[in-house]
């Protein structure tokens, strides 16, 4: 027997559902979702009138200092383990692949200096750079195509991608770490890869004269 009950008073059939709910379905959403999702993603999903925004902002306070974290990637959102406990998700297994050194380079300038072109990013290395290079980071998604630049020839540049941003809990390129903190992570010796220089947080006069790597 179908139901014909008056809609209680002050009540509508297209009130959209209590935020309570709302923040349960974008709970439902990133928890299943396998890369991050736009407002946009969860307006289309969410039924007309959702507030997904607001929604976010309540499940991100709700969870702060929970092993699980709402975090933003870029324009993005996902659920993404509490960064200091990665490593309890660390497993010892042998690399196949690894960036040579001129590609963590090239990564870094343009992480640091985007949007460049490939002129620049040759300028600043004092090298060229080869194709190849460039393929494998387009490849691996850490960069992307961005805007021509308005100058003779309009060259194409390059920028680092939401996946670059997500595989190294960045919710944004201001977020990329400064000299400190790479030193403190033992990822420089004495200077930062090329590119890096520049950003005002240069703590010596020595380091423009210490080496990059060792090989």
């Amino acid at each position: 027997m179908e139901d014909h009950s008056p809609v209680p008073e002050g009540e509508s059939l297209f009130d959209a559902p209590l935020m309570a709910e709302q923040e349960r379905m974008v709970e439902a959403v990133l928890f299943a979702s396998a890369a991050p999702v736009t407002l946009r993603d969860l307006e289309s999903r969410m039924p007309h009138g959702c507030n997904p925004a607001e929604a976010l902002a309540r499940l991100r306070k709700k969870y702060e200092g929970r092993g699980v974290q709402v975090v933003r990637v870029g324009d993005t959102w996902a659920m993404r383990t509490a960064s200091d406990l990665g490593f309890l998700m660390q497993k010892e297994t042998v690399e196949t692949r690894k960036l040579s050194r001129a590609a963590i380079e090239t990564l870094a300038i343009i992480a640091y200096h985007q949007p460049v072109t490939r002129a620049e990013i040759e300028e600043i290395r004092g090298v060229s750079v080869s194709r190849g290079t460039i393929d494998q980071l387009l490849e691996m998604e850490w960069i992307r195509l961005g805007r021509r630049k308005m100058t003779p020839g309009r060259p194409v540049t390059f920028v680092v991608t939401p996946h670059f941003l997500d595989h190294f809990g960045l919710e944004s390129a201001r977020d990329l770490p400064g000299l400190k903190e790479l030193r403190a992570a033992g990822l420089l010796e004495n200077r930062p890869p090329p590119g890096v220089l520049g950003l005002g947080d240069l703590d010596d006069e020595d380091d423009e004269q210490s080496e990059l790597f060792e090989d």
